[in-house]
């Protein structure tokens, strides 16, 4: 059984004067190496979530347990074995890229990563001695997860971490993230990104006002919500539907594919933004 590295279990949050919950009886677990997705509409309860697991909320109802130690026990060690990239770039405006990762490094006392390596990792070698002030918003998060990698962290808080990123380079950010999961991290995700919570994500959770709506893999909701089948864009038709089993025996598209009408086919299952219009809209 794979090592449980955040327990939560019936965790409930009400702000000062407010009327409803901003997490309700919420009930969850992670693996270790695991990257886990948390998605939801905005106001959902995500972000105090993450606030409480990132000890900046520290009242709160249920039991939770992190890196084998309830939370309410973690002093300021705690912040030795985590690391946070939250959407808003922070840093030192005045220092370089180089010298801002190295002052965070500093603030640590095991063992951490060298700047010049993190900073080449996501691509911003080149930018190492600009100042975080000139950088450009893509850059600013770029330099944001090399800072919550600074301090080899077992546990890792991200929040949109491919923000602002061209495709090449989200799938650069994607491949960072991952490694640190295959290296034993364990990633908590938020991000209304459905790509990159459908490629990076092991397990993704649905967060509907305050609750959890439903966990599973990214395949699992794509299967559980699309309905078997195949499509098919023909030649001069458009796009067509067809049963799974018209593609053995004497079928129509059989026929199409024999004249080489068929250009595209895939089976048809639902992408994760229609999993997530589909599970917030029927809990909402």
């Amino acid at each position: 059984m794979a090592e449980q590295v955040v327990t939560v279990e019936d965790l409930g949050v009400r702000y000062p004067g407010s009327e409803a919950p901003a997490v309700e009886r919420m009930s969850f677990s992670v693996s270790r190496g695991e990257v886990f997705g948390f998605l939801g509409p905005s106001g959902a309860g995500k972000s105090t979530t993450q606030k409480v697991l990132t000890r900046l909320l520290r009242r709160y109802e249920g039991e939770v347990r992190v890196l084998g130690r309830p939370l309410r026990r973690w002093g300021q060690d705690y912040f030795e074995r985590v690391g946070v990239g939250f959407e808003l770039p922070a840093g030192f405006g005045r220092l370089t890229a180089r010298e801002n990762l190295a002052a965070f490094a500093s603030l640590y006392r095991g063992p951490v990563e060298d700047p010049d390596e993190l900073l080449a990792r996501v691509d911003l070698s080149e930018a190492a001695d600009r100042r975080a002030d000139d950088l450009s918003k893509g850059m600013r998060m770029r330099l944001n997860l090399a800072r919550a990698l600074v301090n080899r962290p077992d546990l890792l808080f991200l929040d949109e971490p491919t923000s602002g990123q061209d495709p090449v380079r989200a799938a650069l950010l994607r491949g960072v993230v991952r490694a640190a999961a295959d290296a034993g991290a364990t990633v908590f995700l938020t991000t209304h990104d459905m790509a990159t919570a459908d490629l990076l994500c092991d397990r993704v959770a649905f967060v509907v006002r305050g609750r959890i709506a439903a966990v599973d893999t990214p395949r699992g909701f794509r299967l559980d919500h699309g309905r078997p089948g195949l499509v098919a864009e023909v030649r001069g038709q458009g796009t067509r539907e067809f049963p799974m089993g018209a593609l053995t025996g004497d079928t129509e598209l059989q026929r199409l594919l024999a004249r080489g009408a068929v250009e595209t086919l895939h089976t048809r299952e639902a992408s994760l933004d229609e999993v997530f219009a589909a599970v917030t809209r029927e809990k909402l």
